[in-house]
């Protein structure tokens, strides 16, 4: 396997154009034609981290947070992070990030930990704006159902839990081709009239290209006419935080006392009891104080989240119970979530968790 193959499977998952405007993910450091031998996860990249890799023989990291998160001015080994791009560079490593565009996806952070949760229902707290576009072309109809297929294969057609989604009018298309042309259709120098089907399908915009290489080699014409139009649509399967419901409605106490059990937390900072029933459960991993609104807004009975501020405790407003269990711990099983991807895809080749506690927090019991 190669380092460009890993992370081009990891992004069919999670998508670097997903990733928060202030994120560094994607290949961080290294060749991507490397030639991996094994793979260590981990959820920050320190020194120990990079050590555990040397000893273990591996030369690709897969981490969570980036190692370089903005940018470096020099290298000379004053900081942590400076030591670890040495160390990665002198000794061939490549180091690989999915960071908040993991946190965007169905199937990515977030779903672990309501997983964890053991919640059901579960969608997208804050659904992305501005990601999706929408194709208009025209195929002559015998052709349509071959260009259709293809657009719908390359991940055009999707709204919410449907697939393969498009609109259809048919209509009578004119043109007049000149002396250089060799056309599908028609005599040259002659105008042509052509029943046509005018075909449009909305797609996330990072595909734009494949999209429109693909409209392009199934079309028959020489020259196509397609229309790509932005939306302003919210995108219901990329956004951050998501929400979901428990089987049951527990009391506040027992619902707390389980995720400090399922987060092996040592203390989870929380609002005042409302003194009623949990069901309806947000979940942002990391730092998720910005969604506190959309948490509210949901209709949530609790906030699972980490980072909050001692101010926006207030802001709960006694219409919520926020519940602050820790950066880490609510990331933590990040770790398992790339294993499990990296391991179906790749059964046979060498993917271990790294052993290193990296975690820069502590409690004093």
């Amino acid at each position: 396997m190669l380092v460009k193959e890993i992370a081009s499977f990891i992004e069919t998952i999670a998508p670097v154009a997903y990733q928060e405007s202030y994120d560094n993910a994607g290949l961080c450091i290294g060749n991507p034609d490397y030639k991996v031998n094994g793979i260590l996860i981990t959820l920050d990249v320190t020194e120990a981290v990079i050590d555990e890799a040397i000893r273990l023989g591996f030369n690709m990291i897969v981490s969570h947070h980036p190692l370089i998160f903005s940018g470096l001015k020099r290298i000379t080994g004053k900081s942590e992070t400076e030591r670890c791009v040495q160390k990665a560079i002198k000794n061939d490593l490549a180091i690989y990030a999915a960071h908040t565009n993991l946190d965007s996806v169905h199937g990515g952070v977030n779903s672990k930990i309501c997983e964890k949760l053991g919640l059901k229902n579960c969608r997208i707290l804050s659904p992305a704006e501005g990601q999706l576009k929408k194709l208009v072309t025209f195929v002559p109809t015998a052709n349509l159902d071959n260009v259709r297929n293809a657009l719908f294969e390359t991940g055009a057609g999707h709204i919410g839990n449907y697939d393969s989604c498009g609109f259809t009018t048919n209509g009578t298309g004119s043109f007049r081709d000149n002396e250089a042309t060799n056309p599908y259709i028609g005599e040259k120098g002659k105008l042509h009239f052509e029943e046509e089907t005018r075909f449009e399908t909305i797609f996330p915009g990072h595909l734009q290209n494949r999209i429109i290489s693909v409209l392009l080699k199934t079309h028959p014409y020489e020259e196509v006419a397609y229309d790509i139009y932005p939306l302003d649509n919210q995108n219901p399967q990329v956004g951050i935080g998501m929400v979901g419901e428990l089987e049951k409605a527990v009391d506040e106490t027992d619902f707390l006392r389980s995720i400090k059990n399922i987060f092996n937390c040592t203390v989870i900072k929380h609002t005042a009891f409302l003194h009623k029933k949990v069901k309806k459960v947000a979940v942002a991993g990391g730092s998720g104080s910005t969604l506190l609104r959309a948490a509210i807004a949901a209709n949530a009975d609790v906030f699972v989240s980490g980072d909050f501020k001692y101010h926006q405790f207030f802001e709960a407003e006694n219409k919520i119970m926020i519940a602050d269990i820790g950066h880490f711990e609510s990331e933590q099983f990040t770790k398992e979530l790339f294993y499990e991807l990296l391991t179906k895809k790749f059964p046979k080749f060498a993917v271990r968790l790294s052993e290193v506690k990296t975690n820069p927090v502590n409690y004093l019991i």
